[in-house]
């Protein structure tokens, strides 16, 4: 007599793709999609457009159809020096305002992740000018530094320090009055980035140091600084790109004067395009700042990684 016993053997599957094992879901793309489209439209598309128009004799009002010219506009721009002093001025403008803006930040994110009173109206305060349109904190500050009857002239006049300074117009004074501004502008979302690092830096280790006998400068230095590196290294190369591409705030307070002071690479380029008419250059010193500035950032990014790779080794 033969016995048959059912197999309690979960039975096989039919070939086909595994999912669990990381293939191709063609759904997820439908989820992407929307993400997707406008930043090939209103990014990538825009800058194709941009190399392509870099490389042609593109000029406003012109009649005749526009013509490939090569690398022309490019050799054109190696012999600019107008355009290669706006490009100094333009890194001297980005160093000169994201390095103070990044300390100033460092020290209000630290005072306000303390256990202050009314922490939460300092915090509010801190961010409006965050929320200020860089066209009205333009003109506020042209309000500031106006010299017959801005608050910072009567000032001084009061303290006895001088009848007043035209100090957007004076050409040792421009740069760094706008950078005053700068600094003054962007400093929220930065303070709001390191505030945000602070939070997630667990108090247990403040907590342990201190019981070691770690001062305030040590378990700054051994606790919160590599917590808070990798998004200090961020909220800098974020800064610094986007100092370098200014253009609104420079434009309402100076529009580049005095004699080309605080002509940063934006608004040349922009004087190029818009007064000028001629595209096809002003695309070409697009190309060039776009170059440049990756180059420079990728060479930072690139040493204060290795710095922490050798911190952390160290460690």
């Amino acid at each position: 007599m033969t016995l048959v016993t059912e197999s309690r053997r979960p039975a096989r599957r039919a070939p086909g793709p595994d999912r669990s094992r990381g293939g191709p879901d063609h759904g997820a793309w439908f989820l992407v999609l929307p993400a997707l489209i406008p930043i090939l439209v209103l990014s990538v598309g825009p800058l194709l457009y941009g190399i392509l128009l870099a490389f042609t004799d593109a000029q406003s009002g012109r009649t005749e159809p526009t013509e490939w010219i090569g690398v022309l506009n490019f050799q054109d721009l190696l012999h600019d020096t107008l355009f290669w002093e706006s490009f100094r001025i333009g890194l001297v403008w980005a160093v000169g305002v994201t390095v103070p803006q990044f300390l100033l930040a460092l020290g209000l994110a630290l005072l306000l992740n303390q256990n202050l009173r009314l922490r939460w109206a300092a915090r509010a305060l801190a961010i409006v000018p965050w929320a200020m349109p860089e066209v009205v904190v333009g003109i506020m500050w042209r309000l500031v530094y106006n010299p017959d009857a801005g608050i910072l002239n009567e000032t001084l006049r009061d303290l006895g320090l001088g009848d007043g300074h035209d100090w957007l117009s004076g050409l040792g004074t421009a740069l760094p009055a706008v950078i005053v501004v700068g600094v003054w502008a962007g400093m929220p979302q930065t303070t709001v980035a390191l505030l945000a690092g602070l939070q997630n830096t667990p108090r247990e280790l403040h907590e342990a140091a201190a019981v070691d006998g770690a001062g305030a400068w040590r378990r700054f230095r051994t606790v919160t600084w590599p917590a808070l590196r990798p998004v200090a290294l961020a909220i800098t190369a974020l800064n610094l790109i986007w100092n370098f591409n200014s253009f609104a705030l420079v434009y309402v307070l100076t529009n580049g004067g005095p004699g080309g002071r605080t002509r940063l690479p934006m608004l040349f380029a922009y004087e190029e395009a818009f007064r000028y008419g001629q595209f096809g250059y002003a695309a070409a010193m697009g190309c060039v700042m776009v170059a440049v500035i990756s180059i420079l950032l990728a060479v930072f990014l690139a040493g204060r990684l290795r710095g922490g790779t050798k911190g952390g080794d160290e460690a």
